[in-house]
């Protein structure tokens, strides 16, 4: 197939790009380096070595044999995606090109502004433009379980039906957001569903976990085909900073009570649930949703299996407790289902002693390159004293 990856240069975008040109798509990648320029702007680098997006391109090539087309664009360009839309022609649009932390979206009211931005509109210009150039197209977007949120009841998938006053229906599961970022995913699924609606698009909304892991079959062949490691307090999730702050010896910062639960997914079950999606698509005026899921963990269990494994390397590993600069239910209910791309055929990697192995290993093996003052928290979801005189005045 004919597919576009938006966003191809990601952490989640690159290894996709790799993975669907080895089963022998014809895959093209447009990326604006957005993320590469914020590491230059705050001093932030991923722990692994990234290397340039041509080298990339150029070292797959060199090792499989097989070409990813480049095109150098920003999804808010809409002359620039419609060229690319054009000329590719794609049967598949993958969309990672979006802002994507949750703590830049808050850092301040620029960051909430150019993500809401970039993400809603960026978006709209895709829909847009698969109506204009390539109305039989598959829409794979990349979703958040985030929109969600921590609801007292189980979360379903992106559906639930109702029970009111004698009447029933079929309606989209409310959302509960708790970002600026999150607010934009649930904007664009509100945006992609109505555009299948009034369009007959084709749409399939992967409503992902927290994503894990840094290797696939495809980027361990070659160390410049290595993904993003990020440990940051704004692109780092908690198990990559749990992992990291394990291998210096740093208290594991738990932020709060440590009961906040999310669904977790390994990054080669990303990957594979990309390309189910890709090869089972959406019917015509159809918008759908698959929770991207395969297991689910507080942070205080993430800590502790940290901690366990790393004192069997011989690490002193201790857990901390942060005030919390989020504005979340810290001890919640949390069940959330995700069966429809188990029967689609994905088969998951699950967090094991294996996999945690290799995160402290990698983490141990480029320590001294670790920057601790980039772990600590520095945004804050909450209005700060600065931010009330600000206001008074």
């Amino acid at each position: 197939m004919r597919i576009l990856i938006l966003g191809g240069d990601g952490y989640l975008g690159w290894p996709q790009s790799l993975y669907l040109s080895s089963q022998g798509h014809d895959v093209t990648i447009f990326d604006n380096l957005t993320r590469r320029h914020f590491d230059l702007e705050r001093g932030f680098a991923s722990l692994l070595p990234i290397y340039t997006l041509h080298e990339r391109i150029a070292t797959w090539k060199e090792v499989s044999g097989k070409q990813i087309q480049l095109r150098i664009g920003d999804t808010m360009d809409y002359e620039a995606l419609s060229s690319v839309f054009q000329d590719v022609q794609p049967e598949a649009v993958v969309h990672f090109a979006e802002q994507r932390s949750a703590p830049y979206s808050m850092i301040d009211r620029k960051h909430a502004v150019y993500t809401q931005t970039t993400n809603v509109i960026g978006t709209l210009n895709v829909l847009y433009a698969i109506k204009e150039f390539a109305p039989a197209c598959h829409l794979v977007k990349l979703g958040t379980m985030g929109e969600y949120g921590t609801p007292n009841i189980d979360i379903e998938e992106g559906f639930i039906e109702i029970q009111h006053k004698g009447r029933s229906d079929v309606l989209p599961f409310p959302k509960q957001p708790g970002s600026m970022y999150h607010l934009s995913k649930v904007h664009d699924s509100h945006n992609i569903m109505f555009c299948c609606k009034v369009w007959g698009l084709r749409a399939t909304d992967l409503n992902q976990g927290v994503v894990y892991g840094v290797e696939t079959d495809e980027t361990t062949q070659d160390p410049r085909l290595a993904t993003r490691f990020d440990y940051d307090q704004i692109y780092g999730t908690a198990l990559n900073r749990f992992c990291v702050q394990a291998s210096v010896g740093y208290p594991l910062t738990v932020y709060g009570k440590g009961g906040q639960t999310r669904g977790y997914i390994n990054l080669k079950d990303t990957i594979r649930c990309v390309e189910l999606a890709i090869t089972s698509p959406a019917q015509e005026g159809e918008y759908r949703v698959f929770n991207q899921i395969t297991e689910q963990f507080s942070l205080l269990e993430l800590a502790e299996m940290v901690t366990g494994h790393s004192r069997q390397l011989g690490l002193e590993t201790v857990t901390t407790h942060l005030p919390n600069p989020r504005v979340e239910a810290e001890q919640h209910y949390y069940n959330a289902t995700h069966t429809r791309l188990i029967e689609l055929g994905l088969k998951p990697h699950l967090l094991n002693d294996a996999v945690l192995d290799g995160l402290i290993r990698l983490a141990i093996t480029y320590r001294e390159q670790i920057d601790r003052n980039l772990i600590l928290p520095t945004v804050n979801w909450r209005m700060t004293k600065n931010d009330v005189e600000r206001n008074d005045s």
